[in-house]
C-alpha cells in the first residue's frame, strides 16, 4: 500500500549556515506531513487536543536544497496499539530520498495528564492504513554521566505549540545549540566556527529523540548536558539530555550521529578537537 503524500513548501529561512535545509527543519517537515495526514481523515479531532509525540528517529541521507517546488513527505502507518501508534516517513526532493524517519505517538488526556486508550473508531481508521514500518538500527545504550558538557537555554514564547508546552520539533534546536558549544578550546568560539576555519563541515547523519516530560515556558532556564559516546574515523555519536535544574528531572534524551566532511561533503577524519572533546566529556555505557 502506498502511503499518504504531503507536499511541504520550503522557506528561504529554512536554510542554515551551510546553505542547505537545517536538520531540525526536516523534523518540522515531518510534523507538517503528520498534521496534513490527520486533517485528511476522521481523526482530525485528535490534533491539538489528544496527541503526544513519544519518540523520533531520523536518518539523513542527503542535504535538502532550497527550491520553489515543495518537498514530498510520504507517511505510512506502522503498528497500532491500544493507546499508541507508529509512523514512518520518507522525505523526497526531485525524485531523491533525502531523509527517512520513524515516530511513535500516543493519545494523551491533558486534563488527567495520562495516556488514554483509543476509541474503536479512532483505532479503526489508523488500523485500516497499518503496514510495516521497518525499525532503525540501535545506536547503543549510553548515559551522560558526571563528566558532561553543560549548556543552559531559555524557552521562547514562540517555542510553544497549541498544547501550551514546547513543541517536540524545538527540542532538536536546543540540543543542536548545546552541541555546537562543545568546544574544548574555550567559550569564545564554537565548534562550527572552528570547522569553518579548517574548511570542514559537520553533517548530521542520524538523530534519535525520546520525550520523557513536557518543557514549559518560564523565566528560569533549562539545561542540556551532552557527552561523546562513540568515536569513529569520520563520525562521532553525541548523546544529550534536557534537564530541569530546579528538580534535576530528565525531560528528553537524544542520540546524534555527526559526520565530518570536507567542503564538498565527502567524509574526512575527525579533527583533533573532537578527540579532545571525547576525552573531556565522555559518555558512559548504560
Amino acid at each position: 500500500m502506498s502511503g499518504f503524500v504531503s507536499r511541504v513548501p520550503l522557506r528561504w529561512v529554512d536554510l542554515d549556515a551551510q546553505g542547505h535545509v537545517n536538520n531540525a527543519v526536516v523534523a518540522d517537515y515531518l510534523q507538517e506531513a503528520r498534521v496534513d495526514w490527520l486533517l485528511s481523515g476522521p481523526n482530525a479531532h485528535l490534533l491539538g487536543t489528544s496527541t503526544m509525540v513519544v519518540s523520533h528517529q531520523v536518518t539523513y541521507l542527503g542535504p535538502v536544497a532550497f527550491g520553489v517546488d515543495p518537498v514530498e513527505v510520504e507517511l505510512r502507518v506502522g503498528s497500532v496499539g491500544a493507546a499508541r501508534f507508529t509512523l514512518g516517513y520518507s522525505v523526497v526532493q526531485d525524485g531523491r530520498e533525502l531523509a527517512r524517519a520513524r515516530s511513535v505517538l500516543c493519545l494523551f488526556d491533558y486534563a488527567a495528564m495520562r495516556p488514554r486508550r483509543m476509541t474503536t473508531a479512532e483505532r479503526g481508521w489508523f488500523a485500516t492504513q497499518s503496514g510495516e514500518v521497518a525499525p532503525f538500527a540501535s545506536l547503543g545504550r549510553w548515559r551522560v554521566g558526571e563528566r558532561a558538557h553543560s549548556y543552559e537555554f531559555v524557552v521562547r514564547w514562540s517555542d510553544l505549540d497549541p498544547y501550551g508546552h514546547v513543541n517536540n520539533v524545538r527540542v532538536f534546536d536546543f540540543v543542536a545549540e548545546a552541541r555546537i558549544r562543545m568546544n574544548p578550546d574555550g567559550d569564545d568560539t564554537t565548534r562550527m566556527h572552528l570547522a569553518a576555519e579548517q574548511g570542514l563541515l559537520w553533517m548530521v547523519a542520524r538523530q534519535d529523540v525520546d520525550y520523557l516530560g513536557q518543557i514549559a515556558h518560564r523565566v528560569e532556564p533549562y539545561r542540556v548536558r551532552s557527552a561523546v559516546a562513540r568515536v569513529g574515523r569520520t563520525s562521532v555519536t553525541i548523546i544529550a539530555q534536557v534537564e530541569d535544574p530546579l528538580d534535576n528531572a530528565v525531560l528528553v534524551r537524544t542520540r546524534t550521529v555527526l559526520v565530518c566532511g570536507d567542503a564538498s561533503g565527502r567524509p574526512v577524519p575527525l579533527p583533533e578537537s573532537m578527540h579532545e572533546a571525547a576525552a573531556r566529556w565522555p559518555a558512559e555505557p548504560a
